[in-house]
């Protein structure tokens, strides 16, 4: 796959990308290979693929092991997918956000610029081993920030809780056709344990949220917007939610829940 091939599949099957849908296609077939070696695939695994567009990484995933689901929006890749791959790929049409996942080992993934953050939260939400995804480089910055950063972020602290986060490699923008105004990157996802407990994970979460929604208010002002009842010997309430560390926000957090 190159830039010449792309733009012809692009012409051939009348594909008019959507910024809207995140279309851009990967066009290095160097750096498809090292997205899915980075995943480090067993022959038994079972890989889900969102976005797969004209299939640059499905054909890899397909050389690794024998269980590939893609799910795919755009009816006209759909379709393109199902034919060139048939019955070697199980093909879901639909809206990722919306559709149920199917059990899956390892998710391998270009994803859509205009659903990266909404699809690494519903990505966190499943049980799995290993997730190499790629996205755009700012984006990648917020998922590794640390505290005080002007990247650090609601997705920072979810993913620190979650799972170990790193990037691997910054993809330039001349792989993709067509090509967006930024760079990309591929960052490894992996589960963990929480590194700490809190007393109640549901309150962890709105504390997260309503301290990043509101990150210029100090976090006194941030919970009471919310609707967070706030005690006075609760810590940390005249400080900002960026200067907190994930592991601050979870002794906030179990003040708030021994109410």
């Amino acid at each position: 796959m190159n830039r010449n091939e792309t733009s012809r599949l692009i012409s051939e099957h009348n594909i008019r990308p959507k910024k809207s849908k995140g279309q851009n296609f990967l066009t290095d077939d160097r750096v498809a290979s090292r997205h899915v070696g980075f995943a480090h695939i067993a022959q038994n695994d079972r890989v889900l693929e969102v976005g797969p567009g004209f299939g640059i990484l499905t054909e890899r995933l397909l050389d690794a092991c024998d269980d590939v689901t893609v799910i795919e929006i755009d009816d006209k890749l759909a379709d393109y997918i199902s034919g060139r791959f048939g019955d070697r790929v199980k093909l879901i049409r639909g809206d990722a956000l919306n559709v149920a996942f199917p059990e899956f080992d390892r998710f391998v993934s270009n994803l859509p610029y205009s659903i990266s953050t909404p699809m690494i939260f519903k990505l966190l939400e499943h049980s799995f081993k290993k997730a190499v995804v790629m996205v755009q480089k700012e984006f990648a910055e917020r998922m590794v920030a640390s505290r005080g950063e002007v990247d650090y972020s609601r997705l920072t602290v979810n993913m620190y809780y979650r799972a170990e986060c790193r990037i691997l490699e910054t993809v330039p923008a001349s792989r993709f056709d067509p090509r967006p105004k930024v760079d990309s990157a591929l960052v490894e996802i992996v589960p963990r344990p929480a590194p700490f407990s809190v007393k109640e994970e549901r309150m962890f979460f709105r504390v997260v949220d309503a301290g990043f929604l509101h990150r210029r208010k100090k976090i006194r002002s941030a919970l009471r917007t919310e609707g967070i009842i706030v005690p006075n010997g609760a810590p940390f309430l005249d400080d900002r939610m960026e200067v907190l560390s994930p592991e601050d926000i979870g002794r906030l957090s179990d003040a708030l829940s021994d109410l």
